[in-house]
């Protein structure tokens, strides 16, 4: 209640009190994000916390850029490299080198400065680029399968089934169906800044039952086949061996054994770290109280191991493939001028 007091109407302390909290809670509202609160922010707020993930995740930018670009130069300057079958290696690496231009330096930028600063319209390209990226790997996983698949299991119909403009095909279709399956996500507005992991992401508490979709579709159906695929091949090499299945058209050669092997730890690599971050989404989505009981740096380190697989696979073509190898080292000691 007010009173006239001096000429003047004077408000009584407790009204002017309840007044400014009033308008500290309006002002603050729209600020507000539903995936996260801030005592969550208060939590990732230390310094070393901060200067841990920031360093993480330079570390994955500057591998992943390095890498990926060897690996593609590999691929057109070798000719043992360039076979139809690496035209997945090179898509993957793409899709790798992609997120690391673009996304990874916005969610550093958001690292140091401890918020989005960006505006919405590069928090939507980024989290966009970001699906785009994820989902390209994990399909280019599934046709490097599908290719090894082809090539050991049905080798009579290999050069066939992957001719050169079929491959080719194979890879644009790869990207077709990626873009596709993110493209949902413009209708759906789930591409939201998220402060735990300070990313323009995919909002998992949009929709329980969107989500569920997206974890099916983007994670445990092409996982689902990419198994299917080297646990076939596993048990033919085994038969192989062992002489149980002896064919003379079956000839796998120890060099074809170790790209084998090297697909698969791609395959087994991305999915260990995709696999946390995809179960806890479709945990909460099952069951939404779940969501408020996972702590906020399981959250972040799901996602930030997540991120760091993108640097992943060319340091393993390189360990465990020796035409990547001696090729990584001609293009280093040509970069150099050592010898070209």
């Amino acid at each position: 209640m007010c009173c006239w007091r001096g000429g003047l109407w004077r408000v009584p302390p407790s009204e002017r009190l309840q007044h400014e909290v009033r308008m500290v809670e309006e002002t603050a509202a729209p600020l507000r994000n539903a995936s996260s609160s801030r005592g969550n922010d208060e939590t990732l707020s230390f310094p070393w916390k901060l200067t841990l993930l920031a360093g993480v995740l330079i570390t994955t930018i500057v591998v992943d850029v390095l890498g990926n670009l060897l690996v593609i130069v590999s691929v057109f300057r070798n000719r043992k490299l360039r076979k139809t079958g690496n035209a997945f290696v090179v898509s993957l690496a793409v899709a790798d080198l992609v997120i690391a231009i673009y996304p990874y330096p916005m969610v550093l930028t958001a690292i140091f400065n401890n918020g989005w600063i960006a505006g919405n319209i590069h928090c939507q390209i980024s989290g966009f680029v970001m699906g785009l990226s994820v989902i390209g790997s994990i399909f280019n996983i599934t046709g490097i399968a599908i290719n090894r698949y082809c090539y050991i299991c049905h080798s009579l119909n290999y050069d066939k089934i992957f001719s050169r403009w079929n491959t080719v095909c194979y890879v644009v279709l790869v990207w077709v169906l990626t873009i596709i399956a993110i493209t949902p996500n413009w209708f759906v507005e789930s591409l939201r800044y998220d402060a735990r992991v300070f990313s323009c992401t995919f909002a998992q508490s949009v929709s329980s039952l969107y989500t569920i979709m997206v974890v099916v579709v983007h994670f445990i159906l092409p996982i689902s086949i990419v198994t299917y695929c080297y646990l076939r091949i596993w048990i033919l090499v085994i038969q192989v061996r062992k002489r149980v299945k002896p064919d003379n058209r079956l000839k796998i050669t120890p060099h074809d054994l170790r790209n084998f092997l090297t697909m698969f730890v791609v395959f087994v690599l991305f999915a260990v770290c995709w696999a946390p971050l995809n179960l806890i989404g479709l945990a909460v989505a099952i069951q939404p109280t779940l969501g408020q009981h996972i702590p906020v740096w399981l959250f972040t380190a799901s996602y930030f191991m997540a991120y760091f697989n993108s640097c992943l696979n060319a340091v393993i073509y390189g360990v465990l493939n020796n035409n990547f190898r001696k090729e990584y080292k001609r293009i280093v000691l040509c970069l150099f001028k050592f010898h070209c």
